[in-house]
């Protein structure tokens, strides 16, 4: 009986590993990217230097962890790997070329006099396709994707909808507060007034298009209404939604009057809301309605040898980053001269 909780229990292990690594990405790149999509609305290059200052230490280790998510997907859950990337071939090809074309800006824009402004439009173009793309791709898991015999059966546009359009605005909004929270906590003057400022915008966003992804999934998706109104989920569930209405408002009103920290620390707790929703919708499905974690997981040797890497590797990641974020956990100051040349440092 112990061996066999065991091995139930297992891909349980796996799914709560992917969905870790997910959300750390989430969280970690969420604010790189959110400082990307306020970037080109700054009001001065000073400003600019600094935010991308303020990332430029930790940004690309934040993106280990979609690497790392992804190749979990494929190794631990292979059945769900081969009908999801054909299902958001186009999003996911689209997200990787946009974190790539805004990775290039990060190199070339320090540098750059005459064609600044190209690689300032490249940084935040990069981010906004990238965010938006992710939401494509939450849109379409929420919503379901075609499975007939066990394989994708829509074309190469069938993740394109409503609900997919209204997650990534949402994702954007959600990533400028994170991005905005962020310049708050490293930025003094008035990179951190715009900061304020533009969090309330920001906020607003997040805010209205939760509620609409929350009442169109509602309305469009008859089982993720049953999970949320069926009894006794209903009142089990009341919670969240109550919790997610006053960390909004917590977080509008410590904006201007809080602790520096307290916007960046109340979007990822948004973040988290939005996150047990999302699994309380979809669990415990790998291939939302077809696919359970149970079904889609990968042979017991196989997951022997995942998890043998996964103990090897996943502290070496977390050690590196926290060092990461520890090393450059100051204010974010402009330096002249910032990598031998003309621009942000810290």
């Amino acid at each position: 009986m112990t061996e066999l909780m065991q091995a139930e229990y297992v891909p349980l292990y796996f799914g709560a590993l992917a969905a870790f690594c997910v959300t750390v990405y989430v969280l970690a790149d969420g604010l790189d990217l959110g400082v990307g999509i306020i970037f080109l609305v700054a009001p001065r290059d000073q400003d600019r230097d600094l935010m991308m200052a303020s990332i430029e230490p930790v940004w690309d280790g934040n993106e280990t962890w979609l690497v790392m998510g992804g190749t979990l997907l494929i190794a631990a859950f292979p059945a769900g790997y081969y009908i999801l990337l054909p299902a958001f071939y186009l999003p996911i090809m689209f997200m990787l070329f946009a974190l790539i074309f805004r990775g290039v800006a990060f190199g070339f824009r320090l540098q750059a006099t005459r064609f600044r402004l190209v690689w300032d439009i490249a940084f935040s173009a990069g981010s906004m396709l990238a965010t938006f793309c992710q939401g494509l791709i939450l849109g379409g898991l929420i919503g379901g994707v075609p499975v007939e015999n066990g394989m994708f059966a829509g074309g190469p546009f069938s993740f394109l909808s409503l609900l997919g359009i209204l997650c990534g605005i949402g994702l954007i909004g959600g990533y400028a507060l994170l991005g905005a929270g962020w310049l708050i906590w490293k930025t003094d003057g008035a990179t951190q007034v715009f900061a304020r400022e533009i969090a309330h915008a920001a906020l607003i966003l997040t805010a209205v298009m939760m509620a609409l992804v929350s009442v169109w999934s509602a309305l469009t998706v008859p089982e993720v209404a049953a999970r949320w109104f069926a009894w006794p989920n209903l009142i089990l569930l009341a919670p969240v939604p109550l919790v997610t209405l006053a960390v909004i408002l917590s977080a509008w009103r410590g904006i201007w009057n809080g602790a520096e920290p307290r916007t960046f620390l109340l979007a990822i707790a948004l973040f988290a809301l939005g996150l047990i929703g999302l699994v309380v919708s979809l669990w415990p499905y790998v291939v939302p309605r077809h696919i359970t974690v149970w079904e889609s997981t990968s042979d017991p040797q196989t997951l022997a040898f995942i998890a043998v890497g996964l103990i090897i590797i996943l502290p070496i990641v977390l050690a590196y980053q926290t060092h990461a974020y520890w090393v450059f956990r100051g204010k974010t100051v402009h330096l002249e001269g910032g990598y031998g040349g003309e621009g942000g440092g810290h």
